[in-house]
């Protein structure tokens, strides 16, 4: 009688432990999460310079900064603190700061981020002038074309925006410029401020 209790026990024990190991088996898995971290990057510099030439081997843009970062992903760059120079259409020199700014592996694409501040040099039938915004896009829309290259290039904003030039103020909320066409349009709430002509001299 002992030894048929044993072997029913021994026989259920093994039954147990069979039904165990299937429901382990079966189980469906947890996915293990993908690991999310920051982008890669190719490089960094530091204390860097850099002057861009366009497809003619014309000047297009230069900017320097203390951080540059190219991202192997799509080997766009990012700059910290970047002083940058664009040209217009005439030639003439843009010259601004921003805090960061980020541009396209094509030089067709800059994303000047949080506050901009750039100012147009005086020249030979050129005034000087500044605009104030902030997150500030400068595209060219041509295919084949670097983003210096004079001819198409625009700047866009949604941000408040200011305008001074000798003898005026304009202010306005979102900007479309185009500077092949040297057509600037503030889209809304715009005020114009005109300035004593003595001060206008000093600007």
């Amino acid at each position: 009688m002992e030894r048929r209790l044993i072997l029913a026990i021994a026989v259920l024990a093994a039954l147990a432990i069979s039904t165990q190991i299937l429901v382990w088996v079966f189980a469906p898995r947890e996915a293990v999460p993908a690991f999310v971290g920051p982008p890669r990057s190719d490089y960094t510099l530091n204390d860097f310079s850099i002057d861009a030439l366009d497809a003619q081997g014309q000047h297009s843009f230069s900017v320097a900064g203390p951080r540059l970062v190219r991202r192997a992903e799509d080997s766009s760059i990012f700059v910290t603190a970047p002083d940058y120079t664009i040209l217009d259409n005439g030639g003439h020199e843009w010259k601004g700061t921003s805090a960061s700014a980020w541009v396209n592996k094509n030089g067709t694409l800059m994303k000047l981020e949080g506050k901009v501040d750039m100012h147009r040099l005086p020249g030979p039938g050129t005034q000087p002038a500044q605009l104030l915004t902030s997150d500030l896009t400068i595209t060219s829309p041509g295919k084949g074309q670097a983003l210096s290259s004079a001819q198409g290039k625009t700047l866009q904003t949604q941000a408040p925006a200011t305008i001074t030039e000798p003898g005026r103020v304009v202010r306005g909320v979102g900007l479309q410029a185009d500077l092949g066409l040297k057509t600037v349009q503030l889209m809304s709430d715009v005020h114009s401020t005109l300035l004593p002509s003595d001060h206008a001299k000093h600007n």
